[in-house]
């Protein structure tokens, strides 16, 4: 896979700051995730948050025509969910993916929120998709390989009797929002291209708590699982160092 490009000491600067006002926007917006509020009205309070605040812009909107500002995905939708008028409620699991473009460079990062109480299965199901993003980060050091960030994702998910999303992945990210290499979440161990010093991408791995296969809507954008089993996905932005890596989206709350 060529393309992948490794940042320069300046570009990383600026990929941790676009990183930091992601994160920012998921520790801003967790409160506002409540049984009665709409995916539009949270929606609303991160546009704002970014452009009026943090003087940034929100990535996804009018990205290839994304109407949006951050990705709403509840329940049984696995990602790109557009927000709209849909009222969360008790037992809702809701990620939300926000991107946040700064000074021409990218911070991408996803979180699972619950409204209220989480049903034992969603709970189990975002622990165990948090644990599979760590195990897949802890991966990462020169001269690994992309495969071995797939493998333990899919060992660990399926040890766990969930499935994953094959159809859509990781992604290299810098002045461009999706760039070189893809990066999935399924693999063998060693294949794949080596990790070098300077690269930058996501891990975000789709976990289904029953089949992985999954459907796209018409609305061209909300990707569901095909069976209406429940969904989860978290996401970081991680810079590979010199001995391992950088989480350049980590929030206060995780400890790595």
């Amino acid at each position: 896979m060529t393309g992948i490009t490794i940042k320069t000491p300046e570009e990383i600067e600026k990929m941790r700051i676009a990183g930091k006002l992601a994160a920012e926007v998921l520790e801003m917006i967790g409160p506002f995730v409540k049984a009665g509020t709409t995916t539009d009205e949270l929606n609303s309070i991160c546009h704002e948050h970014i452009v009026n605040k943090q003087d940034a812009i929100p990535a996804p909107l009018n990205y290839n025509g994304f109407p949006k500002s951050i990705c709403t995905s509840v329940n049984h939708q696995v990602c790109h969910g557009i927000p709209g008028a849909k009222v969360l409620k008790k037992g809702d699991i809701i990620n939300i993916d926000v991107t946040v473009k700064k000074d021409g460079y990218h911070g991408d990062t996803s979180k699972m929120f619950v409204v209220g109480k989480p049903p034992i299965l969603a709970d189990r199901l975002i622990k165990v998709t948090q644990e599979c993003l760590y195990l897949g980060m802890e991966q990462i050091k020169p001269g690994a390989h992309f495969g071995d960030i797939g493998a333990v994702i899919q060992k660990y998910a399926e040890k766990n009797r969930f499935t994953v999303v094959r159809e859509y992945c990781g992604h290299g990210i810098g002045k461009i929002f999706h760039e070189p290499p893809n990066v999935v979440h399924y693999g063998i161990p060693g294949t794949g291209e080596e990790i070098k010093p300077g690269m930058i991408f996501t891990i975000e791995p789709m976990i289904n708590a029953g089949r992985r296969h999954v459907k796209l809507l018409p609305d061209q954008w909300t990707v569901v699982t095909k069976d209406h089993s429940l969904s989860a996905q978290w996401e970081h932005t991680i810079l590979v160092t010199e001995t391992g890596y950088e989480v350049l989206t980590k929030r206060q709350e995780e400890s790595f």
